[in-house]
């Protein structure tokens, strides 16, 4: 048996990401729908305090919308001498979320963070992320995933998206986020574990 889940996401790198995954822990029978897919609907308005929150109100809405079971996930930059923001605001740091194209918003944000750290020596960083599956019985399951680092103070890096090039993990020394491979990425980042650790509850649909 074959399921079909929605991915409630423009970002085409996180289905992609999550059908990675889904491949590395051995799990078929599970067709990924990207929004693209299904009739539009209106995008619900993300006015969580946590990264659980706005990960749980996408997936609602993915459900109710398509009757699909839907997997979301909001993740962001806490920062620890910004006493963790952007935080969930961290799409919308620059104001300019859903107003330019996503490159565009991204350097926007990367280069105001890094104005705004520009004299603050402590640059302890991590990656966040609360992955979210919701089914249309009503089932709900959460994982949140933490990628520790820091941040940089200039951009490196091509691949990726996001605040990528201006976050160097604790566990690859000398390089940005955005200067690893697709795979080097899913192995270590906040949203990759997050996805695994969601794995399991995906798998289980099929039955």
């Amino acid at each position: 048996m074959t399921v079909r889940v929605l991915v409630a996401s423009n970002n085409a790198k996180k289905l992609k990401e999550l059908q990675q995954v889904l491949d590395d822990c051995g799990i078929d029978g599970v067709e990924l729908v990207a929004l693209g897919d299904v009739e539009p609907y209106p995008e619900p308005k993300e006015d969580g305090l946590t990264f659980e929150a706005n990960a749980l109100i996408k997936a609602r809405a993915g459900v109710a919308a398509t009757g699909l079971p839907c997997v979301a996930d909001d993740s962001g930059l806490a920062i620890a001498a910004l006493n963790g923001m952007p935080g969930v605001l961290s799409a919308r740091w620059s104001g300019h979320a859903g107003q330019h194209g996503a490159e565009d918003t991204d350097t926007a944000n990367n280069n105001l963070l890094l104005a705004q750290m520009a004299d603050i020596a402590q640059r302890d960083a991590a990656f966040v992320s609360c992955c979210a599956l919701v089914t249309p019985q009503g089932e709900e399951f959460t994982a949140e995933g933490r990628w520790e680092g820091s941040l940089l103070e200039a951009p490196k890096g091509e691949h990726g998206f996001g605040y990528d090039p201006i976050f160097q993990p604790a566990d690859t020394p000398g390089r940005s986020s955005a200067q690893l491979t697709p795979e080097e990425k899913n192995a270590r980042s906040h949203r990759g574990t997050a996805l695994r650790a969601l794995a399991p509850h995906i798998a289980a649909l099929r039955s």
